[in-house]
């Protein structure tokens, strides 16, 4: 093969995977954005996906909260998107911005009118220093260009063990690649792998007695991929600690 052919193999080989890539991560125009809280995140958002400290877990500002439609029960929770302001030449600014889905914009029914969150709407309620990169302050509400991208996050995923003896609570968090979690399994050192069940954004329980054991985990995400942690909380865990396990790689966007 000579040389020119080996490029032109080579060049084909980049525009299918640029192809692929842009039609799996197509934007769309359906949403709106409006913003919380300060410019300090002092009224960060942390309530319906179950996290804590938004700026201790790793999310820190660069968080939304997502409408009904989006928000899926807190089957969304983790996911990660960018967005940018678009078709506003008075509000827009250029350039977006990437965030994590940390939490949920109730409906107001009672005024439909003035509650962006409403379904059947798609809509984005940002922090105010995310909302103020891709738009004015004073617009309060702008039309957004939206794509869900893979998340890229420091170190492994987060299990955070809550409950007791007779109920355990986990945590996860922290999640790379796709973001949103949907399956978990648990293993004790003296047994077999068990389901867990979603109790509320991304928390999982199980009703299996564990305490004594390792805990291995295993957490599928949305795109069905799934990694698994082995071992990676010692027999002598406590309620309160978090473990660390392996994470999905973040792949490439375009």
């Amino acid at each position: 093969m000579s040389a020119e052919e080996l490029l032109l193999l080579v060049v084909m080989a980049l525009c299918l995977f640029s192809s692929a890539s842009t039609s799996s991560n197509r934007w769309s125009t359906d949403a709106h954005a409006t913003f919380y809280g300060d410019m300090g995140g002092h009224e960060t958002m942390q309530g319906a996906c179950g996290y804590g400290d938004l700026f201790e877990q790793g999310y820190g500002l660069n968080t939304t909260a997502l409408s009904t439609v989006l928000f899926n029960n807190g089957l969304t929770c983790g996911a990660c998107y960018d967005i940018m302001c678009y078709n506003s030449k008075e509000s827009c600014l250029k350039g977006s911005v990437q965030v994590t889905a940390t939490n949920f914009c109730p409906p107001n029914y009672s005024k439909p009118e003035e509650n962006w969150c409403n379904p059947p709407l798609k809509h984005f309620d940002l922090s105010q220093p995310m909302f103020r990169k891709i738009a004015k302050y004073k617009a309060g509400v702008v039309p957004v260009l939206y794509r869900r991208i893979p998340c890229i996050k420091s170190g492994g995923i987060k299990f955070e063990i809550r409950g007791n003896r007779y109920w355990i609570l986990v945590l996860v968090y922290n999640v790379g690649g796709a973001g949103d979690v949907i399956n978990v399994k648990i293993k004790g050192s003296r047994t077999n792998w068990i389901q867990m069940s979603r109790n509320w954004g991304q928390n999982w329980q199980t009703a299996a007695e564990l305490v004594g054991q390792s805990l291995s985990f295993q957490v599928t995400a949305s795109d069905g991929k799934m990694v698994q942690s082995d071992n990676v909380c010692s027999d002598n865990w406590k309620f309160g600690d978090v473990c660390e396990g392996k994470n999905f790689p973040t792949g490439i966007y375009i």
